[in-house]
């Protein structure tokens, strides 16, 4: 496979005939490039993180610390990229990650993430927290794979349903999501005193679930509702976006109250903050899907997940976006890889940049790894092309970080390919 010499060879010939890439190569001006694209409300939302955003620093400083020790003279003219989960090859290690309310971003960044990963047969974790119902972004990638990610809600009814439209859906996993029961302490998004779920935003796996349709029909039949809004001109925003963010026509769901009323639930049953080990089991009892974990920062709680029948998990601090002050995900790999021991995949995610950060944490003991940010960046500057270019990219460095490290397999890369500075 020459991923990375193809991808390198099309950027250049097309540089000389004055085409240049549609995405930046480097993240500093990817970064810089998705900002001008974002509106104040989205780049607050997608680029910021808890508190003074240490952790967030914390996990770039932890790949700081790692060194790849190249070796030479081996014959790395064949490179294989795929890895194995679950009884099924993929063609690289690279997962899209779960990122909820993409449609901050661009209006149809659902399915622009999911035809992209799809084009290039990397897996892409639907969110809980979408802009699209899951069944048209399952749509949209054919047969390529995909899985579902999981916020567990304080509604045991609908979460049952969430499970089981994902696996209708064709999903080849769950991965349920620990570390979000609370929403993180984000300043950039206070100080806008922005949420984008109170206008409606990444609820549509919601408002398209029948279990989330009941709850808003008892909500509505009790007159549960929620003291009217001073009229001011950012009320009459937020309505006109609670209307169109709500499926249906314009101008029914503008008289209706069912609008507000699928928020105000949504706010009510997000999310769970007394789950614990022993709610696993409701979940291994209604899907015949292989679970894993997102949030894992400690080998106790990989070891935990291990007795609890759990087939795997991703070691994860949310990008930073949850924990101010929290460690870098990075640091705590190697500990979690040696206690799991190779009992069920460990996957990473959090602070991955390029296609080197996925090379060193492959050294270090994940499965695959999980990218958010990078493609997030490339759906802003260019929808479904951008987001391509982005993940083609990361896996082109790869693979050329694979060959100049002198090795051959991505399912092959030996620990003492890295150094600790």
């Amino acid at each position: 496979m020459a991923v990375g010499r193809d991808t390198q060879s099309v950027i250049y010939r097309d540089g000389a005939t004055g085409r240049l890439p549609l995405v930046p190569t480097t993240w500093v001006e990817l970064e810089r490039r998705a900002k001008r694209a974002m509106s104040r409300r989205a780049w607050a939302y997608v680029a910021g993180s808890a508190g003074n955003e240490s952790t967030t620093a914390a996990n770039r400083a932890a790949f700081d610390r790692w060194r790849i020790v190249p070796r030479v003279l081996r014959d790395v003219d064949t490179r294989d990229l795929s890895v194995e989960l679950f009884g099924h090859r993929y063609p690289t290690p690279l997962f899209a990650a779960p990122v909820g309310v993409l449609g901050l971003v661009r209006p149809d960044a659902d399915l622009d993430i999911a035809r992209a990963a799809a084009g290039l047969g990397v897996p892409y974790i639907l969110s809980t927290q979408a802009s699209v119902p899951m069944e048209l972004v399952a749509a949209a990638m054919g047969d390529a794979p995909h899985w579902y990610q999981l916020y567990w809600s304080s509604s045991d009814e609908l979460v049952e349903s969430l499970v089981t439209r994902a696996e209708d859906s064709g999903a080849g996993a769950i991965v349920v999501t620990l570390d979000t029961h609370l929403l993180g302490w984000r300043p950039r998004d206070l100080g806008l005193g922005y949420l984008p779920f109170a206008h409606g935003e990444g609820i549509a796996q919601y408002t398209s679930d029948p279990a989330f349709t009941r709850l808003v029909d008892e909500r509505m039949t009790a007159a549960h509702a929620s003291p009217r809004p001073r009229i001011t001109p950012e009320t009459i925003r937020t309505l006109v976006h609670l209307t169109r963010n709500h499926p249906g026509a314009f101008w029914p769901n503008l008289r209706s109250p069912r609008p507000r009323a699928s928020v105000d639930t949504f706010l009510d049953v997000f999310s769970r903050s007394s789950l614990t080990w022993d709610n696993l089991a409701f979940l291994r009892a209604r899907t015949t899907l292989p679970i894993l974990l997102k949030g894992i920062q400690h080998p106790d709680d990989a070891a935990r997940a291990i007795a609890e029948g759990i087939d795997g998990i991703i070691v994860s601090n949310h990008a930073g976006r949850q924990i101010d002050d929290a460690i870098g995900s990075l640091d705590t790999l190697p500990g979690i890889v040696e206690r799991v021991d190779g009992a069920i995949p460990v996957l990473f995610d959090s602070g991955v940049r390029s296609g080197a950060d996925v090379f060193v944490a492959m050294a270090l003991g994940a499965t695959a790894v999980c990218v958010g940010r990078a493609y997030t960046y490339g759906l802003a500057i260019g929808g479904e092309q951008g987001a391509s270019d982005v993940l083609r990219n990361l896996i082109a460095e790869f693979d050329i970080t694979l060959g100049l490290a002198g090795h051959s397999r991505a399912d092959g890369i030996p620990r003492d390919a890295v150094v600790r500075l």
